[in-house]
């Protein structure tokens, strides 16, 4: 699969604007801050397909990009830091719930801070995807900001605190440098080109 030949499809603002063209999806879910974009743009080679914004929370619609005709990425909006009026953080948890529901996601990439504890919301999302056994990956995002030391301890707190069975793969990752992309990459076409 070619992860550059990609084009940005639709941002949907309901379920009436899912592709009703059926692909495998993968749903990238995380904090508003937790550098999702950077990390799909670091999948695709591309500087700023996915929006990177200065202020979280621009991702406010389900975005989805067609990857080689062969699978979308499901770009979903961030939780939990945005600074958007109330009105509009429960239209973005109705859309959410309404995703979620429809059970499209053919695989889970649910993006963690590796420097600090997972949030709440990256706990409930975590046991979201346990509980529905929809497949998914954890990445440990921002690990080039983080000592030699802290590495494991801080990979063995995440691991703890989502409560992960060890056969969810938690895999390290810097947007910023590329480490981990190809063991993403691989999760990602296991999915998207079963063999």
């Amino acid at each position: 699969m070619n992860f550059q030949n990609v084009e940005f499809l639709i941002s949907a603002a309901s379920d009436k604007d899912f592709p009703k063209n059926r692909l495998p999806e993968i749903a990238f879910a995380g904090k508003s801050n937790v550098g999702k974009s950077s990390v799909i743009n670091r999948l695709l080679q591309r500087k700023n397909l996915a929006r990177v914004g200065d202020k979280p929370g621009k991702t406010i619609h389900v975005n989805y990009f067609v990857i080689d005709r062969k699978c979308y990425f499901v770009d979903l909006p961030g939780y939990g830091f945005a600074k958007v009026s109330q009105s509009e953080k429960e239209r973005w948890g109705k859309l959410m719930e309404t995703y979620f529901a429809a059970g499209r996601i053919d695989l889970g990439v649910l993006i963690v801070d590796y420097r600090h504890p997972p949030t709440n919301n990256d706990i409930t999302m975590a046991r979201w995807f346990l509980d529905s056994e929809c497949p998914f990956v954890v990445v440990a995002n921002k690990m080039d900001k983080l000592k030699k030391s802290e590495l494991k301890p801080n990979l063995e707190i995440i691991r703890r605190d989502l409560e992960l069975p060890d056969d969810i793969e938690i895999i390290p990752f810097s947007a910023e440098k590329g480490d981990g992309k190809d063991a993403l990459v691989k999760k990602i076409l296991f999915t998207a080109e079963p063999q």
